[in-house]
């Protein structure tokens, strides 16, 4: 005999086992939701308890990784954009002062653009915030751009229709294939970025004689690429439609059978 009264026995053992019973009830329900358990009551093996507010550390951590180097760059590009266009409309949108202030702004987000992609896949830092405002922040600048020098008669109006469908409809076409895969970004479309970087800054510039011929060609180039990369990528979208329903068709007849 231990000398351990019943009662006490009994009580520590109810104890146990309705802790038990509380942290199995949280395991089934963390499976059904799909989410981790949630720290419960129950001691650890060691018997240290645990410590206090653990769940809002947990967040805490959750939420401040969005605030990366990668996304900060992109934040900044968005944040550029109002700033560009009043600078390049400042003093009649004529003036070389300010439009080699927009230029540098344009430059900048220009430059982060190359950055921050490359961060956040070298360090593991991407976060679904950045997958949805890192193109907004790019067609954005360079949207703004386009309008604001078609609207001062510098750049012919068709000329950013066909850059802005062209980029407005390949992110549309992306969204309708995602559920069949990802379309890669190509060095076609790299290229057609970074010629298009290069011939809106020069334009936003107020260049005059040779330099002022030699943007045009580039801009040329930049159009032609523009819409030979957007034909790749619809070919690509295609393809990879495809591809997907008779991978699925294929699993549907396995499955069946």
């Amino acid at each position: 005999m231990t000398g351990v009264p019943a009662s006490a026995a009994g009580g520590s053992s109810g104890a146990q086992g309705a802790r038990g019973s509380a942290a199995a009830a949280d395991g089934v329900a963390s499976e059904v939701s799909g989410s981790a358990p949630a720290p419960g009551p129950a001691a650890p093996a060691d018997g240290a308890r645990p410590a206090r507010g653990g769940k809002i550390a947990a967040a805490a951590v959750n939420q401040a990784s969005v605030w990366n180097v990668a996304n900060l760059l992109t934040m900044l590009r968005l944040f550029l954009v109002p700033g560009f266009v009043a600078l390049m409309l400042a003093g009649g949108g004529y003036d070389p002062a300010w439009r080699s202030l927009a230029w540098a702004a344009f430059a900048i987000a220009m430059i982060t653009d190359l950055f921050d992609g490359h961060l956040a896949r070298t360090y593991n830092l991407v976060t679904d915030f950045g997958k949805i405002a890192d193109p907004i922040a790019d067609k954005a600048i360079m949207g703004a751009a386009l309008v604001c020098l078609s609207g001062l008669g510098d750049l012919p109006w068709w000329v950013t229709a066909v850059i802005l469908g062209r980029e407005l409809g390949i992110t549309l076409l992306r969204f309708l294939v995602i559920r069949y895969g990802v379309i890669p970004a190509s060095r076609g479309g790299k290229l057609k970025t970074l010629t298009q970087g290069v011939a809106v800054g020069m334009y936003v510039l107020a260049l005059t004689g040779w330099l002022a011929s030699l943007r045009f060609w580039v801009m040329a180039v930049a159009v032609v690429l523009t819409v030979v990369t957007g034909i790749d990528y619809v070919r690509q979208a295609i393809v990879l439609r495809r591809r997907g329903i008779a991978e699925r068709a294929a699993a549907l007849e396995e499955t069946e059978s």
